[in-house]
């Protein structure tokens, strides 16, 4: 049906899809030590992974450059120069580093991750001022209407109003991305969780997670885990999620103000501190009622039971990408 797609791209879509619960833990696969459930044994990712198979680091590359390739093509069509940009820095994945991130040690120094410190906001500062665009010199030498131009060709015109849904959210549509979305569509093909085809199968997939919250199993999970909050001073959270809202909205304070400066290092600190404070306490929980391993369970339970219910359809998604091979 539709050529094999950038594995990467649909890896992300399919941990989205399928990890709702923020709880999918070993991202290598199977059964993890000791027997412990992990992503790789969802009944719904059996049939889903005909999409995106492995994640293939050098395939990637190799799309990623195709796809530049075919994106100076497009912009040259249009009358504009376009040099490849080399993306391949940043297409590599550390499995060690993943893991990591799930240590008591790493939650204790970052929390989850969301509100960088001033060294590494510094070090990113650097490498971003060390990358030199290849087109930076000709889009300078354009006057301001043919730059404007550029870039509409390049990546389509600017998002209005009557684009966004009301949650200010947008869909994207490859059509509207000018050469850069004409070629990642020519190189990688269609999204398959936006093919028309299989629209119903995707959307009972959605309406499952928006349900799984609801399920009496998760609802018992979560005031477990809540209760040991409480104990240890957060009594403020009824659920998994609402310990990761909190730390969200910390840090998106930071940002979101009038002035539109960077927050200064005694700001950041302090939202940091509060962040690896409900981190480490969620996670102390987690592990205190072996929070990963009972919510795959459930989540599995009910993956299995959707299988069941929607057999023919998850076979038939399975089988036309699989012929995309």
């Amino acid at each position: 049906m539709n050529r094999r797609l950038q594995t990467a791209l649909i890896a992300t879509m399919a941990v989205a899809a399928l990890g709702l619960t923020g709880c999918a833990s070993d991202a290598g696969g199977g059964t993890g030590a000791g027997g412990e459930l992990t992503y790789e044994d969802s009944p719904l990712n059996k049939y889903l992974s005909a999409a995106y198979g492995d994640y293939d680091e050098e395939q990637a590359i190799a799309d990623s450059k195709k796809s530049e390739g075919a994106t100076a093509a497009c912009m040259a069509e249009e009358g504009f120069d376009y040099i490849p940009v080399d993306q391949s820095q940043n297409m590599s994945f550390d499995d060690a580093d993943m893991e990591e991130r799930e240590t008591e040690e790493w939650v204790a120094a970052n929390g989850y991750g969301m509100t960088q410190s001033p060294e590494e906001i510094a070090a990113q500062q650097e490498q971003s001022e060390a990358y030199v665009d290849p087109n930076q010199n000709y889009v300078a030498s354009l006057s301001e209407t043919e730059q404007s131009a550029f870039y509409e060709v390049l990546y389509g015109p600017p998002q209005t109003e009557d684009m966004t849904n009301e949650d200010g959210s947008s869909e994207y549509n490859w059509e509207d991305a000018g050469c850069s979305g004409a070629a990642q569509h020519e190189i990688n093909g269609d999204n398959p969780y936006e093919d028309k085809t299989h629209k119903p199968l995707f959307d009972a997939i959605s309406k499952l997670y928006e349900n799984l919250a609801q399920d009496p199993g998760v609802q018992a999970l979560d005031a477990e885990w809540a209760s040991c909050m409480a104990d240890s001073g957060n009594p403020d959270f009824s659920a998994k999620q609402d310990a990761i809202n909190a730390a969200s909205e910390l840090s998106n304070v930071l940002y979101n103000n009038e002035t539109g400066e960077a927050p200064s290092d005694e700001d950041l600190a302090e939202v940091r501190e509060g962040e690896i404070e409900i981190a480490l306490a969620d996670f102390t929980c987690s592990e205190k009622v072996d929070y990963t391993a009972a919510m795959l369970k459930l989540q599995f339970a009910l993956e299995k039971q959707f299988v069941a219910d929607h057999k023919a359809e998850l076979e038939a998604f399975s089988a036309d990408y699989k012929q995309g091979e």
